[in-house]
């Protein structure tokens, strides 16, 4: 980091999260750093300097970012970009890059600007690099979800009843309450037709996703009623916490149905 005519110099990793093409060779992009968070900047002559920030400022690219700015100054000045992981394997494979553009459209939604937090800048990292280098499941996407929601604060409660604090293990036909954030159990439930019922075997599934090491995380497999009750809870849950669906996740399901129909 260096100091000069007022305007400071960082030089970081990050992902890139989004961007949009400003006046005619320009472009605003939004980085999630290991260093300073969600970082948002201009990069003047983007769309026209193919030496400077080639394939850097693509969609969930990982580079290395030189960025100035001034005190007070929303946007930095993002003067050089050199491309780290552009992974490839998950450019060419249409599900692959649906997944990647949800995993970083969850990070941008549950992020603010400058807050760092280095277990989600870890957790996109480990699970780009999952999907880039293995084949696509389903698991990949639960399994971030649940560790996005426990790093981010918004962790739903299913080892027990959020009410009566009976253990899932010995809770009668459990149910997944989106407004609560956590497992009520068949005798707290009362009169709410919002629940959502989960199995035991699900709970227990995503509990371990949520901990076990990454290079272990393909050995859990969800049967498809637990890929089915997993989707609907975390799902549900992630909507009720950012107020909205995701049209990453919209575009995923919709090509997943069109696979399925085909």
């Amino acid at each position: 980091m260096t100091k000069g005519h007022r305007r400071t110099t960082y030089k970081t990793t990050g992902f890139v999260l989004r961007f949009i093409d400003y006046g005619e060779s320009d472009r605003i992009v939004t980085f999630y750093t290991n260093d300073y968070g969600k970082v948002k900047g201009i990069a003047k002559g983007a769309r026209r300097s193919k030496k400077r920030f080639a394939n850097a400022i693509e969609l969930f690219s990982c580079s290395t970012i030189i960025f100035s700015k001034k005190p007070r100054q929303e946007l930095v000045l993002i003067e050089n970009c050199d491309v780290i992981n552009h992974y490839p394997d998950i450019r060419t494979d249409l599900e692959k890059t649906l997944t990647a553009s949800y995993l970083i459209e969850l990070i941008d939604q549950f992020t603010v600007e400058g807050k760092r937090n280095l277990q989600l800048f870890r957790l996109l990292k480990d699970f780009l690099e999952l999907i880039n280098n293995s084949d696509y499941s389903e698991e990949i996407i639960r399994f971030f979800e649940i560790r996005l929601l426990k790093h981010t604060g918004y962790e739903p409660v299913l080892e027990r009843c959020i009410v009566c604090n009976m253990p899932i293990d010995r809770t009668e036909n459990p149910f997944f309450n989106p407004k609560n954030g956590g497992i009520q159990c068949v005798k707290c439930r009362h009169n709410d037709f919002s629940f959502i019922p989960v199995s035991i075997g699900t709970v227990k599934m995503l509990l371990m996703g949520k901990e076990i090491e990454i290079d272990r995380i393909h050995r859990l497999i969800l049967s498809k009623k637990s890929l089915k009750e997993s989707r609907e809870i975390l799902g549900s849950f992630i909507r009720h916490t950012l107020g909205k669906e995701l049209k990453s996740l919209q575009v995923l399901n919709q090509i997943k149905r069109m696979t399925v129909q085909s």
